[in-house]
């Protein structure tokens, strides 16, 4: 939120317009309206428009010289980088007791304010163990079409709840920004692990006025919390590169979330005792296959061999997790992003033959659990499903669905596990949502040619026919004659076939001469489909991440605190709570 100018009544009026629409507004970190835990650390930074000397600048927390609150080394800079203003940065900071805080500023240029509050936690912690579990653009729409091709439905009733609707306590979160309503999986997951609000494509910082990435201020992750005050294991989970946003914004600061090169930096520096999913390719040196680093660090090495244990594909990692589990554990499946569960047991699409052998979510969580449990004093695991996201985002919701059930069935092991160890804290959401919505069926059985004839909605749609013969909970095939109407409110140009796609997943939208996407070509014969027109800009190439509110389960201790509605950095807070990481 940037902050407004206020010198008198009519300037700050126009001031708060300027600043607005200007990057280089003047501003204070953290942010107006942050609240957030005691004892967490930080960097406190200013920024103004113009230059001034630092004896006309004049900073006061609740009335009284700042240094008297944060006690650090100050850093002024006359006329900062990229800017045309002055700047003072005091790093790694914290505030000790709890309470509202107000920052003020003045300067030549006027008067701006920010406004904390500042919460702590019990002394003692209540949960020995936290999971949370993260489906990457979890939707409604993801759950109810989940549970429909999971579970079934008989005369109007669900035979079953899925493992995610199966628990005592449950919210809405909200999930926007410092910078826009409509938030990307990194702000949305660093608010998870922070406990501060941040802006797109940023993890662990407040993006600030500077062009360097990595030099914005830090926000302390719970990683770094975890390491600095607890003795408990830590483990991250994806089927997504392991450097992407969610699983990234447990260990990193960066502006910029595609800096995984450097991500894989961050995850040596604090070091998770459990790290499995994909993006082997940030760990392997330069001219290495595969390797998309521009250096020569080998990751890969240095993490073996300190003590590591490594595997490259799912007999390893169970095999590694037989008897007696390792110490540390780094899985990496992938050179990119993991293939989706269809693929791997179904349809055998995308890049499934060249990684043939890639472990389920279900059989990565279980392997991380053995590892981190062996810790005396508890751990922390974050698994995400990033593949409910990857798929929406093309609008292939058949693949994205069965990766919704997939991420089901870890939440039911997860569930199994609370069961046995009642001391453990267990929250399931999403990060963002997507506009995907179940409308009725498509029957391919219903007379004609034309695919949108064969819509099913109202009395016309009935039941759909998937079967699950096996009883393992996924359809035992995802392309019966007579599926889900799922459709997508965001989207490109597209062409619309009413259909899965089973070599590869669906690609609504290729850039024409002009730069523009355009619906993708390949789809226009398909016999039925027809053109869509788009609804988002025209630079936009697939569907875009929703400001719907997500839903949050949640069981153990301190769970009951998840209720009502909910700011994502709330989360953070009931997991702070749960650990008493405020003392």
């Amino acid at each position: 939120m940037k902050k407004t100018l206020i010198s008198s009544a009519a300037a700050a009026a126009m001031l708060a317009i300027l600043s607005a629409g200007t990057a280089n507004a003047a501003q204070i970190y953290p942010v107006d309206h942050a609240r957030f835990m005691t004892n967490s650390r930080f960097d406190f930074k200013i920024e103004l428009d113009k230059v001034a000397d630092r004896k006309d600048i004049k900073v006061e927390i609740n009335g009284a010289d700042y240094k008297k609150v944060l006690q650090g080394d100050e850093i002024y800079i006359a006329q900062e980088m990229d800017a045309e203003g002055s700047a003072i940065i005091v790093r790694d900071v914290e505030i000790r007791k709890p309470g509202k805080y107000t920052v003020t500023v003045k300067s030549p240029e006027g008067e701006m304010r920010a406004n904390w509050d500042i919460y702590t936690t019990p002394e003692k912690p209540v949960a020995k163990s936290v999971i949370i579990l993260l489906a990457d653009g979890l939707s409604v729409g993801h759950r109810t079409a989940a549970r429909i091709l999971s579970k079934g439905v008989t005369n109007g009733m669900y035979r079953a709840p899925l493992a995610m609707d199966n628990m005592p306590h449950m919210a809405l979160l909200g999930t926007s920004s410092v910078d826009t309503i409509t938030a990307d999986s990194a702000n949305t997951a660093s608010a998870y692990m922070t406990g501060h609000k941040s802006s797109v494509n940023a993890l662990g910082v407040y993006a600030d006025r500077t062009k360097a990435s990595q030099d914005d201020p830090r926000q302390e992750t719970i990683a770094e919390l975890l390491r600095r005050k607890t003795g408990k294991a830590i483990g991250v989970v994806s089927d997504a590169e392991i450097e992407d946003a969610t699983p990234a914004s447990v260990v990193s600061h960066t502006r910029r979330r595609a800096d995984k090169a450097d991500i894989v930096g961050m995850f040596w520096d604090v070091r998770p005792d459990v790290i499995l999913g994909g993006g082997s390719a940030y760990f392997l040196p330069q001219g290495t296959p595969g390797s998309k680093r521009k250096d020569g660090t080998n990751y890969l090495e240095m993490f073996t061999g300190d003590g590591y244990k490594f595997v490259s594909d799912r007999t390893e990692l169970n095999d590694a997790v037989k008897g007696k589990a390792p110490s540390k554990l780094l899985g990496l499946f992938h050179t990119g992003n993991m293939d989706g569960w269809i693929d791997r047991h179904q349809w055998k699409g995308n890049t499934v033959k060249k990684f043939p052998n890639q472990p389920d979510l279900t059989e990565s969580f279980d392997a991380a659990v053995k590892v981190l449990e062996q810790n005396k004093n508890g751990f922390f695991l974050m698994l995400e499903a990033g593949l409910v996201d990857k798929f929406s985002h093309p609008l292939d919701w058949t693949r994205s669905v069965g990766e919704a059930i997939a991420f089901d069935k870890v939440v039911e092991k997860a569930q199994k596990y609370c069961d046995e160890h009642p001391d453990t804290l267990l929250i399931v959401t999403g990060d963002h949502t997507h506009s995907i919505s179940v409308a009725g069926t498509v029957d391919d059985n219903k007379p004609g040619n034309d695919m949108r004839d064969k819509v099913g909605v109202y009395a016309g749609a009935g039941y759909p026919n998937y079967e699950d013969k096996d009883g393992d909970g996924f359809p035992d095939d995802f392309a019966p004659s007579k599926r889900l109407a799922v459709f997508f409110g965001a989207h490109p140009d597209y062409y619309e076939t009413y259909r899965p796609y089973k070599d590869k997943t669906f690609n609504p939208a290729v850039k024409n001469e002009k730069g523009e996407y355009v619906a993708d070509a390949q789809y226009k014969d398909v016999e039925g489909g027809h053109f869509v027109e788009g609804n988002l800009p025209r630079n936009e190439s697939q569907g875009v991440h929703t400001v719907d509110d997500l839903v949050v389960t949640a069981r153990g201790p301190r769970s009951e605190e998840i209720h009502g509605f909910m700011n994502s950095t709330e989360v953070f807070r009931v997991i702070a709570e749960a650990l008493a990481l405020g003392h």
